[in-house]
């Protein structure tokens, strides 16, 4: 019997259990990842659809794999150093770039600068590399499934929207959390909950004009190898919510980029379309 359908969380189907105690190789923490991610996709396949014995039997099936902490313990040993590293030295490289910190005054006490407001969503560590410079940033960490003191439990969708500017954020985090939101319409959604965490233009001086900024990381395959989205379409999207590429960087699994928030928002709609189609492809697509 079908269901009546209605907007999925982003905490939809992901049960907390107990966390891997040991460590993992390579191989078995991308295997958990990689079937995390397909169940997930299936899942919301099923709610879609109303199936609810099929949405059963995936719920189950994610649990099995190990829910969402055996999912974060995995993408928490793909931070190691010997596994790739932190991709937030990605976004501290980019910060000292564009002269928005020093990293030369790391942990110096400094009564000229008011440390910048970061917030971090799918936060796995309290110390990261964006952690190391408390006195330059002031670091906000929440994640669906908290992984200990320091980061908030919090679903970022529910979160309550700031009422100022004292409220919102110098620079948001959001790394490898877009393509975990199951539909393209929760993505879109999301997208459009980002730009209301951050400040507005008028309060940064002529010379800080960097300011404010999005972080944004998706797995390689999310532009590379989808069938609804490349990159001049993801940027494309970015572009019409006001956010113009700063930087950008790809490797073999990950794409990165830095978006500033200029505060004008065009209203164009981008409804999912295909733009391409082989063999092996995946159906990531983003809807606004």
């Amino acid at each position: 019997m079908a269901v009546k359908k209605r907007q999925k969380a982003l905490a939809s189907g992901r049960p907390p259990v107990s966390r891997p105690k040991e460590r993992m190789s390579a191989q078995q923490s991308r295997t958990i990842i990689r079937t995390h991610h397909r169940l997930h996709k299936q899942l919301a396949a099923a709610q879609k659809t109303g199936d609810e014995m099929k949405a059963k039997e995936l719920e189950a099936a994610i649990e099995n794999n190990g829910g969402i902490a055996a999912y974060q313990a995995a993408s928490k040993q793909g931070q190691a150093n010997d596994r790739g590293g932190d991709s937030s030295k990605v976004l501290v490289d980019w910060l000292v770039e564009l002269g928005v910190i020093d990293r030369k005054a790391r942990g110096q006490n400094s009564t000229k600068q008011v440390p910048l407001r970061c917030l971090e969503v799918g936060a796995l560590s309290t110390t990261n590399a964006i952690s190391k410079f408390p006195t330059l940033i002031e670091m906000t960490r929440i994640d669906l499934n908290s992984q200990g003191p320091g980061i908030e439990k919090q679903d970022f969708m529910k979160r309550p929207l700031p009422k100022s500017d004292q409220e919102r954020f110098d620079i948001l985090s959001l790394s490898l959390v877009l393509n975990y939101v199951p539909d393209a319409i929760g993505r879109g959604a999301m997208l459009h909950q980002i730009i209301q965490f951050l400040k507005s233009k008028k309060g940064y001086a002529a010379d800080n004009e960097s300011l404010p900024l999005l972080f944004f990381v998706l797995p390689l395959p999310c532009i590379d190898n989808s069938r609804y989205i490349d990159e001049p379409r993801l940027l494309g999207i970015m572009d019409s919510l006001g956010l113009v590429l700063a930087k950008k960087r790809m490797t073999a699994k990950l794409c990165y980029y830095l978006l500033r928030w200029t505060g004008t928002v065009r209203r164009t709609r981008f409804e999912k379309k295909q733009i391409r189609d082989k063999a092996g492809m995946n159906n990531f697509s983003i809807e606004v």
